[in-house]
């Protein structure tokens, strides 16, 4: 896709999950996007996992797209998913598992970062990482807009 100018958007939201007893899962607020969105746009949404160093001392930081399925208390078979819906006005993120979900950390509930791609369908493909959707859209981290709500 060298030469490509993709018209992507990418915007960061910091959120907390809010806890649903009667379906025994966690989700946060709708989140607007913060430019137009049309039906047929991908909408691909990563989590911020924290950073790591590289072999030259840099740090850089781990995203992983979702849904991404997290092995609980190892043993057990508890599991549980981030994953999200969106519509072409909003995006929400949910919690779920096949456990009582009220037992797992506040680390994994508050202050959750979450980056919310947006682009024409037919550069949406779904294997990207963080790293090789920003260099397909020709961004920066700068360049992110930032949502605190």
């Amino acid at each position: 896709m060298d030469g490509v100018n993709i018209l992507g958007k990418v915007f960061e939201v910091n959120t907390t999950f809010q806890y649903n007893n009667d379906s025994n899962t966690f989700s946060t607020s709708f989140y607007s996007y913060p430019f137009e969105v049309y039906e047929s746009d991908v909408v691909l949404v990563y989590r911020y996992e924290g950073q790591t160093t590289l072999g030259n001392g840099q740090k850089a930081d781990i995203w992983t797209q979702l849904p991404q399925s997290i092995f609980y208390q190892d043993g057990t078979g508890d599991i549980f998913q981030y994953n999200f819906n969106h519509t072409f006005v909003d995006v929400q993120f949910t919690i779920e598992g096949n456990f009582d979900l009220l037992t797992i950390g506040s680390d994994f509930i508050n202050d959750q970062i979450f980056r919310i791609a947006v682009v024409p369908a037919e550069y949406g493909n779904a294997n990207l990482s963080m790293e090789e959707l920003l260099q397909m859209m020709k961004m920066k981290d700068s360049q992110i807009e930032k949502i605190e709500l």
